[in-house]
């Protein structure tokens, strides 16, 4: 079995990878900094199996990962972008060249478009995507990674939990934004494909010239109605309340815990498909998106009120 090495396993998406990539016949490491975190959807007696291993590991120590890498003999790894380093992920994409790994799997972002050089600043989620991309293409050039640029998740309604279990309403600002609220897993398990694939030594699937592939949601669905739709999968009447933009940041930050930086780039997300004409849905490359789970998975991509029904236990129900 060729072996991968995971980087964020614990994760949906990260998990989602792991196990995809283990049933495309890779033997599996799950680099963790705490090794006795469970990792959703992997039993106990998969991991008897001898398939999949933990390794202790902190990305944003070179080191670390130059000792996991060596441990595992891994040429192949799946890592997500940390938004918070300070290098943009040089020294950890530099670690794993160095360690000897040769092909990488990044969870990127829909919003990197265009030249990544290019991306304004201002844009912060997509900025700081982006200036990863630039890490690793300098580290590993175009042909020894894949970015992986997901659109909006399913999951990002979560930063209304509380607000919808309080009863109270949930405050938004712009709920008529609508993006395509695409399901971590499936993200994860094109991740899971792309890292087998190549580790198997045959085409990844992504276009030939490309380092990248976008991915979105099989719904176009504002933000009004996801949060209607949950509180309908959850049995509870749930009203939204259009707030003010300095109201609806404040509510991301207190109630979901977003850095307000982000919680000020989803805001601006919402107001730019409602009012500016730059919705997701709307972005020249969302058409040659749509699909592509599809054809890398062989079915359909999960919906949104099917994620909230598998995944109506994190809303505290």
């Amino acid at each position: 079995m060729t072996p991968v090495i995971i980087f964020g396993p614990t994760g949906s998406v990260g998990s989602a990878t792991a196990l995809t990539a283990h049933t495309q016949g890779c033997k599996v490491y799950l680099a963790l900094r705490d090794t006795t975190k469970p990792i959703p959807g992997l039993t106990t007696a998969q991991e008897q199996s001898g398939n999949f291993t933990r390794i202790q590991t902190d990305f944003s120590n070179p080191t670390s990962i130059t000792t996991a890498v060596a441990q595992s003999k891994a040429k192949h790894a799946f890592i997500y972008t940390d938004l918070t380093s300070p290098d943009h992920m040089r020294g950890t994409f530099t670690a794993l060249k160095e360690a000897g790994v040769e092909f990488v799997v990044l969870l990127s972002s829909f919003g990197v478009q265009g030249d990544i050089h290019h991306v304004a600043s201002e844009d912060v989620i997509a900025y700081v995507h982006a200036q990863a991309e630039i890490s690793l293409r300098e580290v590993f050039e175009d042909d020894g990674y894949v970015a992986v640029r997901p659109g909006f998740y399913a999951s990002n309604s979560l930063w209304w939990r509380n607000s919808i279990q309080n009863g109270n309403g949930v405050r938004v600002a712009w709920a008529e934004g609508v993006f395509d609220w695409i399901s971590p897993g499936d993200v994860g398990c094109v991740s899971g494909m792309i890292l087998a694939r190549r580790a198997r030594g045959v085409e990844t699937g992504v276009e030939e010239g490309k380092s990248f592939v976008y991915l979105v949601g099989p719904e176009q669905m504002s933000v009004r109605e996801v949060i209607e739709t949950v509180g309908s999968v959850l049995g509870r009447e749930v009203s939204v309340i259009e707030v003010g933009e300095e109201e609806g940041v404040e509510s991301l930050v207190r109630e979901s815990g977003l850095h307000e930086g982000i919680a000020r780039s989803v805001v601006g997300f919402c107001r730019g498909a409602v009012v500016e004409g730059r919705s997701f849905i709307e972005s020249p490359v969302y058409g040659g998106a749509v699909g592509n789970i599809e054809r890398f998975l062989g079915r359909e991509a999960m919906g949104f009120r099917e994620w909230v029904e598998v995944n109506r236990g994190k809303f505290g129900v």
